[in-house]
């Protein structure tokens, strides 16, 4: 392969991982430990991709940096979810009415905010 065509192999390539690196699943797995927030799966290695990025408010366009609009669900949990939400007579496009949003099961993250603050924090707050 000439340098030409290698240098151009080479920009593209790293444009993709750039552009890829933007996208809300790539945040969203930076963010959270590789786990199915609903049934505690851990995932890693090439079974990653089996995790998805759920939307909690169903607005695919609701895509916020901190990432509280996502949950990290397997394939199976994620489908499931879209299963209850369509019987639940919840429409796609983010309209959920005034009905709180339910837990969807497992609580991965249950207990992560007290490991995570301080010593010196947890003095303040008391």
């Amino acid at each position: 392969m000439d340098e030409k065509r290698k240098s151009a192999l080479l920009a593209s390539l790293r444009r993709e991982n750039n552009e890829r690196a933007k996208t809300y699943r790539e945040q969203a797995l930076k963010l959270f430990p590789h786990v199915c927030q609903r049934c505690g799966r851990e995932f890693s290695g090439t079974r990653l991709r089996e995790l998805t990025v759920h939307h909690k408010d169903g607005n695919h366009m609701n895509n916020p940096p901190d990432g509280s609009n996502w949950a990290l669900l397997c394939l199976y949990c994620h489908d499931d979810e879209h299963g209850t939400a369509e019987q639940r007579g919840v429409g796609h496009g983010g309209t959920t009415g005034n009905a709180p949003s339910e837990p969807l099961g497992f609580q991965a993250f249950e207990g992560l905010r007290e490991l995570l603050v301080s010593k010196d924090e947890r003095s303040q707050e008391q």
